[in-house]
């Protein structure tokens, strides 16, 4: 992307400063990392960072038209009730491939994905840190949007998860979290906000209340940091089923963000949207057709996450298996680059911008990033054993 730097990355790495790498990402909370950390960061230039705000905030002037809810309301599966009012939507993640223009051959971002819904926004803040201690990056290159830094993150994610209420009456919330792989971030987002961790089975409910233990005290919760994907409590025991019904019960809590949005800002709203970086897509049960050259798409389902159930290879007969199409789309292959060099094959990789929206602003900021390498079909981690230089990473943009 920038090769000067990638000259001088690779020229100086050693198994030694990755090591030391991974012993900094470790130190605070040993047996927490669960995913593979890339050797390298990807250094982006300012046309492609560019290309890439342009695409969110294009598709953010959707989300805050008058018409994106009516539009989106099929998005929510039926069995997915929660009450309470959505307010807005807390973060915004865009995912985008590193590819080549069909047309031109240039280097550009393609959006592959979008969520309404939380990351790794403190675990990427420490990554970065520990990045910069063992590679001793150059200071002219930022994971940071405009004038963010670690601090004023910090801050930002202070004021829109915890609001005006407080640490202790503020909860991350997952299902079983410390068996989750990004358990890691669990732990840094308690560390710099100072709230606790909470499993769905551990709530307790007292009239409208919601309460957590802690030291055998019941605290009231006013805020849920929501990290729990909905669709994986319907994959849980029956115990654990009963014990989160308490969730789509009439609750005083707020939301942070309500968990309608992680089905209205995602593959759902990508037929609607049209900008040159965003790869055509069409709900599979408005096709009049199949089309041709099946080998150009992808097909995905609409409620799935991390991968799962997604088609690469799409032929004719997968289609026509499917019984259900009102939940899938087919979308336009990207043609993903295999650009960052490495010591042995090239990698690909995605980026994933962080939007942060505060109560009582009009729009979300973008604020970091995180990326991901892959030498494999599919950008996955989990998809890329037993291989060097794949996994979370972050890009550096250079100077504007």
């Amino acid at each position: 992307m920038i090769p000067t730097q990638r000259d001088w990355f690779n020229e100086n790495f050693t198994d030694e400063k990755y090591q030391e790498y991974l012993n900094y990402i470790k130190k605070d909370f040993p047996g927490a990392l669960d995913f593979r950390v890339a050797e390298t960061p990807v250094f982006i230039g300012n046309i492609f960072k560019q290309k890439m705000l342009s695409v969110c905030e294009t598709i953010i002037d959707e989300i805050v038209s008058p018409n994106f809810k009516d539009a989106t309301q099929k998005a929510i599966p039926s069995y997915i009730n929660v009450k309470a009012e959505e307010g807005i939507p807390h973060f915004l993640i865009f995912d985008f491939g590193i590819c080549e223009n069909d047309s031109n051959g240039e280097v550009e971002p393609m959006l592959i994905e979008m969520q309404g819904f939380a990351t790794l926004f403190a675990y990427q803040l420490h990554q970065y840190k520990a990045a910069a201690h063992a590679y001793h990056l150059p200071e002219s290159f930022s994971p940071f949007f405009k004038d963010f830094d670690e601090y004023k993150t910090i801050q930002l994610l202070k004021e829109v998860i915890i609001g005006e209420s407080s640490p202790e009456h503020t909860i991350l919330l997952e299902i079983f979290p410390e068996k989750q792989k990004t358990r890691i971030d669990f732990e840094y987002t308690r560390k710099y906000l100072g709230i606790e961790i909470v499993c769905v089975t551990k709530l307790v409910k007292e009239g409208n209340n919601l309460f957590y233990e802690k030291n055998g005290k019941l605290i009231k919760i006013e805020r849920i940091y929501n990290r729990l994907i909905f669709d994986e409590l319907y994959r849980q025991t029956p115990e654990v089923q009963e014990k989160a019904k308490v969730l789509f019960e009439d609750l005083d809590v707020q939301w942070v963000t309500h968990p309608n949005w992680f089905y209205r800002i995602s593959k759902y709203a990508l037929p609607f949207l049209n900008h040159p970086n965003i790869p055509k897509t069409f709900f599979l049960k408005d096709l009049a057709e199949i089309p041709h050259d099946l080998e150009n798409y992808v097909l995905k389902p609409l409620f799935s996450f991390a991968g799962n159930g997604v088609i690469i290879d799409v032929t004719r007969e997968d289609i026509e298996r499917i019984r259900d199409p009102e939940n899938y789309i087919l979308q336009k292959k990207v043609n993903y680059i295999p650009i960052i060099r490495t010591m042995d094959d090239n990698a690909k990789a995605e980026i994933r911008v962080f939007y942060l929206w505060k109560e009582g602003e009009l729009r979300p900021v973008a604020a970091y990033n995180l990326a991901r390498l892959s030498k494999g079909k599919m950008i996955s981690v989990a998809l890329n054993k037993n291989k060097t230089w794949v996994g979370g990473s972050f890009a550096l943009f250079g100077a504007e």
